[in-house]
């Protein structure tokens, strides 16, 4: 019964604290955005320059370029051709575009999220997410004009549902997170 109340409190206490750097994702065969995504699986199992160093400052000006696209709701995944007509994109479409280029250029640890910009969100964002040697960045080319840190968006925004990182394919853990 002891037991049974202490795993109770601490799965409770687990669910509470979800923060985007800690989320644990596993490995799934299909999410139910697979098949809206047909468009851009190309992109997404591309594979890139094998030993390019990609830089932060590159990634800024990524994202600056991307954000100064006009905002414009599609329900298509666009590709990043699409994307860099200069036609309105949405948050799909620049992440699409961005995490294209980041994986042609080498930059490794890179992944396409689905989640919510906030815990009440009532729609999915798109973001990519980066984790390098100085933690892992945020990259949402929609709202941010440069990288930020996960610590930099705290844990109550950036909340990840589903990631695609090549052919592999992410369902996170409701409410749990990794203990340090």
């Amino acid at each position: 019964m002891k037991k049974t109340l202490l795993f109770s409190l601490l799965f409770a206490g687990l669910s509470t604290t979800s923060a985007f750097a800690d989320a644990l994702m596993f490995a799934v065969n299909t999410t139910p955005y697979d098949n809206q995504m047909s468009r851009i699986r190309p992109v997404l199992t591309a594979s890139g320059s094998a030993g390019n160093h990609v830089s932060l400052n590159a990634v800024n000006a990524w994202m600056g370029d991307l954000r100064s696209i006009p905002y414009g709701f599609t329900t298509v995944w666009k590709t990043p051709a699409e994307t860099e007509s200069g036609a309105p994109a949405d948050c799909k479409a620049k992440a699409v575009a961005l995490y294209q280029r980041m994986v042609a250029r080498g930059a490794k640890n890179v992944k396409l999220v689905i989640g919510r910009r906030t815990p009440t969100s009532r729609q999915t964002h798109a973001w990519v997410s980066w984790e390098t040697d100085r933690g892992t960045y945020v990259l949402d080319p929609t709202f941010n004009y440069t990288a930020a840190t996960a610590n930099e968006v705290g844990s109550h925004n950036y909340v990840p549902l589903y990631a695609y990182a090549g052919s592999k394919k992410f369902r996170v853990a409701s409410g749990l997170v990794a203990q340090n």
